[in-house]
């Protein structure tokens, strides 16, 4: 079940590029960027959540700790994920790539790789 569920991961590297896309292209030009980046982590928040819920009711997990496991793999994917290709590919520096978990900032983008780490135990509670 935990290499079915690592594999379920790289989905969701299309899911926050297509997200991200949708910001840049649509919203992006009409709010400020403040503004963008907190409905951007808002909208990856509800795809992960409705992308979660569905993978766990199709291949139900067996336990909470397993659900804490996975959740755990996709904490550590996402963030090794997002801060290479964010340094090495897009090029931006690591100030940079730290300043969207800058609360005080108004940037929240801390609360998707926290709900891509919490929503298999929340999701296995609520199955």
């Amino acid at each position: 079940m935990i290499l079915l569920y690592l594999l379920a991961w790289f989905p969701m590297i299309v899911i926050a590029i297509l997200n991200a896309t949708v910001r840049e292209k649509i919203y992006g030009k009409f709010v400020t960027e403040l503004q963008a980046h907190q409905l951007s982590t808002l909208t990856a928040v509800l795809l992960f959540a409705a992308y979660i819920w569905g993978l766990t009711s199709l291949f139900p997990l067996k336990s909470s700790s397993q659900a804490i496991v996975i959740g755990c793999l996709w904490l550590v994917l996402t963030v090794m994920f997002e801060f290479s290709f964010g340094h090495y590919v897009a090029q931006q520096s690591w100030a940079k790539l730290l300043q969207d978990y800058n609360l005080l900032a108004g940037r929240v983008w801390i609360f998707v790789p926290l709900c891509i780490a919490i929503f298999p135990w929340l999701f296995y509670q609520l199955h």
